[in-house]
């Protein structure tokens, strides 16, 4: 896994804030020039040097955004309701998209869509797709961004709190927040049908492992938030199946699974038991089971040695909780 481009010190205490925010404040920095100062710096310091930036802007709550001759500028830095508005880099957003492998089939849902520049990649790639977002001004300024690019009969920009957002039709979820809320959201996600992708940037889903993680290449110089992460919502299997007289035990982590299959007497541990979406691969003795998940039932092939086979099995009871 390649470490993002920016760490973090942890949360100041508000009078350290200040005390930062007092030491710079007679030199303001913004965020362009602060980007060219660190790429000019080595490598290694980079990431304390916009480490030290983020403090400073989280700091300034009363940075307010522009209204200029051409309409309302936002500015990267500015505060929103639940995090500091900073613009997914274009060469991101396609990552993000090509790894969610996004396609005309898709609804998209941006959570927390700023600008709008994810939604309209999307768009572009023929998905419908909503973007959220709390600032009004981001909506319409969005709004006017789909207009120019020629897709707004494919989007929808609304103003709302993310987390008040029915979005559980959408086929992929993307979002730019924190490690916290993204751990709120994340019981939402997983109720979600199984096959539908989440993706990150930077930010994570604590033990729910990413499934596929990208970087920005090293010769496009990303200075911060240089990767995503990519999750596959699980089929849930945790339970007791009957599989042709043999009984088969599953207990689940996210996508991970483990548990037992029985027969008589004999015991053999599930090993490698892994899901994809409804997509179901698992290891009993010497025999390699593939299938999918539907529900209360599975099917697929199994193989052992040369031969093929095919296996279905039902589930039959559910673990206590």
């Amino acid at each position: 896994m390649k470490a993002p481009c920016l760490t973090y010190a942890g949360n100041a205490e508000e009078c350290e804030c200040r005390r930062v925010y007092d030491a710079v404040s007679a030199v303001p920095l913004k965020i362009k020039i602060l980007r060219r100062m660190a790429m000019a710096l080595p490598r290694f310091y980079r990431p304390w040097v916009l480490a030290l930036f983020f403090l400073v802007f989280t700091c300034l709550a009363s940075a307010q955004p522009q209204q200029g001759a051409g309409g309302y500028q936002p500015e990267e830095g500015q505060s929103g309701k639940d995090v500091v508005w900073i613009p997914t880099e274009d060469v991101l957003v396609d990552i993000m998209l090509n790894m969610a492998n996004v396609t005309g089939k898709d609804y998209v849902v941006d959570l927390g869509s700023g600008d709008g520049r994810l939604v309209i990649a999307a768009a572009k790639r023929g998905a419908r797709a909503l973007g959220v977002e709390y600032n009004p001004q981001m909506v319409e300024l969005s709004k006017k961004n789909a207009v120019l690019h020629g897709v707004a009969d494919k989007v929808q920009f609304i103003h709302a709190d993310l987390f008040d957002v029915d979005f559980s039709q959408a086929t992929v979820v993307t979002m730019f927040l924190l490690d916290e809320l993204n751990l709120k959201l994340r019981p939402r996600l997983l109720d979600m049908k199984p096959g539908t992708r989440v993706v990150s940037n930077t930010f994570m889903m604590g033990e729910w492992k990413p499934d596929q993680i990208g970087s920005v290449p090293a010769e496009r110089k990303c200075a911060y938030y240089c990767f995503a992460s990519l999750w596959i919502v699980p089929a849930k299997v945790e339970g007791t199946w009957k599989l042709g007289s043999r009984e088969l035990t599953l207990e689940q982590r996210f996508q991970m699974i483990s548990g037992e299959l029985k027969s008589g007497a004999r015991v053999e541990p599930i090993k490698e038991g892994v899901l994809k979406g409804d997509q179901i691969s698992f290891i009993a003795g010497e025999t390699h089971y593939t299938g999918r998940v539907d529900g209360n039932r599975m099917q697929g092939k199994l193989t052992s040695g040369k031969k093929s086979t095919g296996w279905s099995a039902q589930r039959v009871g559910y673990a206590l909780k």
